[in-house]
């Protein structure tokens, strides 16, 4: 009787603890089509009466219950176990029931005069007038940056000579830690921010390590803020004064709405960046698509491959098309591996990262006169030679030779380094610890050298001593010298602005094709400035971002896509402002073929190798923002047209998107969607490519085709003349793609490209073809 008692008490108390045991975890529930029609409060309502049906209690389904999205999607975010959004699943309203993924990370006093969009000496007649002046800055444009939120004090957000707030506008300034409605201006004229599905996961916002508002703890979103649409701000410079200039936004007189769903990390060091959920993000841009912006801009990507129907930039991004609002987004930072890409969504722009003609010079002198090429942001100056020793033969008694070749911490003898230059390998850890581990040795500055699988690409960081980088070429004859003499000695030069060449080079950490998703879509769809971008910066962080930086600064040198991605959407606003009229679609395909494929020494891009990159690293090729205003030829693609593509490739988010689409019988092959650009994964036989291109230039005009071909490939093209009579007339013509009689190109990818022009506008797309 008594064990019988034992274990009826073990049960009544092990319920409880099963009941705990099935943890919940967020869920975004799609139904079907909606006109948006009803009040938030009644989509609350609905979706509440829904959780009722699953939860126990009205107050837990109230509680669980995160985001009603009006404007983007008919559909809620909420905690719930895995049978609860099972039996949901199974109703008959609901479309789909996908857990959230988890996290999105956040992936110019320069750059835009290497794109030409501040030189005025262009030919006006050839170059369709001045961009900037004609769009008048952006004025009116409203730009929504999905981010880590804004630092508003900063003189690149300032309204002074601005117009009162569009009446357009419906969006609100959402008060909170460090942030109130004073904080909004004619500049920033809404912010909001999303904190629930964080919460979630993480619990409570660390105020010690983020500010519970849309303020800005990190600098990223300031950064990638001020980059598309900053005023101008003069002697804007980085620390030490390096890169000193007029600091400014693609748009700068634009509008910016401010998004915050991206936060610091419990825990971690602000260098590791941020997380981003994706039911915030998604209800991030739910109320962008209510509030009336005009371009999205979301430099963030999400680690792990899915399908556009689990990508909630993607499911966001086409509601905001039907808005007609345009997405830009950065591509990852996921290089140089191939298939890396993130945002590979047709109906965004995804942007690669590239290097500009300004490097930062700061050599090092060798006391037998030499000097080798290094390349800094440090801002401490060296004015003496001193000692210069190899971090390998200064080591602590015991520390293994490989650790101490990285001067990973404590691993350098303070006796042997003390006043001297140390030589050190790159490696493990993070670049700035190895000058820090110099520095506590008692080291004076450090030369940090690539190993050979880096060879000569650069690495800037903002060390706290004297410091240089160099490539693997120069640190071989850094190290000849040292053992050829018994006294070495160096002094590392001061940091100096250069020209460099060539220019533009693609970046080594900017993601890769070819699509993961649907491998006819050639992404990423052009490349822009993303290599040490001078913008503005949250004076809450620091150069490096570390825990030990005390240091501030109003504007910092950054790199990633996600600086690349605002240049884009920044110039996305003058095309808009330009034209008016142009479709979202319009102004992607003048951005993509009137793209550059070669350098200032007009030779074609190169790789972070140094050799010749592919339409895999950079899409169409480097943006030319004037020439996109005048781009002759247009591919346009309409709303339907997506929503038919979608048949094809994935019928689920078509369903969550539009259910009462009716999709043909017989589908089409996703190579028919009008894009610029397309990739055959595999060429086994012939195949034909449509495309229809309509005329966007004032004037009646004849364009002939040419096309330059891979090895391995044949074309046939029809027709290969066209001749317009007026602007907004279309043609088609096909290109029939044939493998050539060439075995020596097989199991590869090749790459071509194809062009129209009339003799003054030249409208160039790249292919890519899998020969099998």
């Amino acid at each position: 009787m008594k064990i019988t008692i034992f274990y009826l008490l073990l049960v009544l108390i092990s319920l409880p603890l099963l009941a705990l045991s099935v943890e919940t975890k967020v869920y975004i529930v799609y139904f079907g089509e909606h006109d948006g029609k009803k009040t938030l409060h009644e989509i609350e309502n609905t979706h509440h009466s829904y959780l009722n049906s699953v939860k126990e209690s009205h107050e837990d389904a109230k509680s669980s219950l995160l985001y009603s999205y009006k404007n983007s999607i008919n559909g809620f975010a909420a905690k719930l176990t895995p049978d609860e959004a099972s039996k949901l699943s199974k109703m008959k309203e609901v479309v789909s029931v996908i857990p959230s993924h988890g996290k999105y990370r956040s992936q110019t006093t320069r750059s835009w005069d290497f794109v030409g969009l501040n030189d005025h000496s262009w030919n006006r007649a050839q170059m369709g007038d001045d961009l900037l002046l004609n769009a008048q800055y952006g004025k009116n444009q409203i730009i929504g940056v999905v981010d880590s939120g804004v630092w508003p004090e900063s003189a690149s957000f300032s309204d002074v000579g601005m117009d009162p707030v569009p009446k357009t506008w419906k969006g609100i300034c959402q008060e909170g830690v460090a942030f109130n409605k004073s904080h909004c201006n004619r500049k920033i004229i809404g912010a909001r921010y999303y904190v629930k599905g964080f919460y979630n996961v993480f619990g409570a916002v660390n105020p010690s390590e983020d500010y519970l508002s849309p303020r800005d703890a990190d600098g990223h979103g300031t950064h990638t803020a001020s980059t598309a649409t900053g005023r101008q701000v003069p002697n804007a410079a980085a620390l030490g004064g390096i890169a000193i200039g007029i600091a400014s936004g693609g748009a700068p007189m634009a509008r910016l709405a401010i998004y915050k769903a991206c936060w610091a990390m419990p825990g971690k060091p602000k260098s590791d960046g941020n997380t981003c959920m994706d039911e915030d993000v998604l209800a991030a841009i739910d109320d962008a698509i209510g509030d009336g912006v005009d371009i999205l801009s979301l430099s963030l990507g999400f680690n792990e491959h899915s399908p556009l129907d689990q990508d909630v930039i993607a499911i966001g991004s086409l509601h905001a098309a039907t808005k007609n609002i345009l997405t830009v987004c950065s591509a990852g930072n996921g290089g140089p591996s191939p298939a890396s890409l993130a945002n590979i969504a047709p109906w965004v722009i995804t942007v690669a990262a590239s290097g500009i003609d300004r490097q930062f010079s700061s050599p090092v002198l060798l006391g037998n006169g030499m000097k080798i090429q290094g390349y800094s942001i440090s801002p401490y100056a060296m004015s003496q030679m001193y000692p210069l020793v190899y971090a390998r033969d200064v080591a602590r008694l015991g520390v293994p030779q490989y650790l101490a070749t990285q001067c990973q911490p404590d691993t350098l003898d303070s006796y042997k380094v003390n006043g001297k230059i140390v030589l050190c390998f790159i490696g493990q850890g993070r670049n700035v610890d190895k000058g820090i581990e110099v520095s506590k040795a008692g080291g004076v500055g450090l030369i940090l050298a690539n190993n050979q699988d880096n060879g000569n690409t650069i690495f800037y960081d903002s060390h706290f001593i004297s410091a240089t980088g160099v490539g693997y070429d120069g640190a071989v004859t850094i190290l000849q010298y040292i053992y050829s003499t018994a006294y070495p000695t160096a002094r590392i030069l001061p940091v100096q602005s250069v020209s460099y060449t060539p220019a533009p080079f693609m970046a080594g950490y900017s993601s890769r094709g070819p699509n993961h998703v649907d491998a006819h879509i050639l992404k990423p769809d052009i490349t822009a400035p993303g290599l040490q971008i001078l913008a503005a910066w949250s004076e809450a962080s620091s150069p490096t971002k570390l825990p030990y930086d005390r240091r501030s600064t109003k504007f910092n040198l950054y790199s990633g896509t996600s600086m690349s991605c605002p240049h884009v959407s920044g110039v996305a606003a003058l095309l808009r402002a330009v034209h008016p009229n142009w479709s979202l679609s319009a102004i992607k395909s003048a951005l993509m073929t009137t793209a550059s494929v070669t350098d200032n020494l007009n030779n074609p891009i190169q790789d972070y190798t140094g050799n010749p990159a592919t339409p895999f690293v950079f899409g169409s090729g480097h943006f030319q923002p004037i020439k996109a205003s005048d781009p002759g030829l247009v591919y346009d693609i309409s709303y339907d047209d997506y929503l038919h593509y979608l048949c094809t490739i994935n019928p689920g988010l078509l369903n969550k998107v539009n259910a009462k689409i009716n999709c043909p019988n017989q589908l089409a092959s996703p190579l028919n969607l009008n894009y610029p650009s397309f990739v055959i994964p595999n060429l086994y036989g012939p195949v034909t490519v449509t495309r229809t291109v309509t005329n966007v230039f004032d004037g009646q005009s004849r364009y002939e085709f040419s096309w330059n071909l891979p090895q391995g490939v044949s074309i046939l093209v029809s027709p290969t003349v066209l001749v317009f009579d007026h602007v907004g007339q279309s043609f088609s013509f096909t290109m029939t793609i044939f493998p050539a009689n060439d075995y020596s190109v097989r199991n590869q990818y090749v790459f071509g490209w194809y062009m129209w022009s009339d003799g003054r506008h030249l409208v160039r797309s790249p292919f890519a073809v899998f020969l099998p």
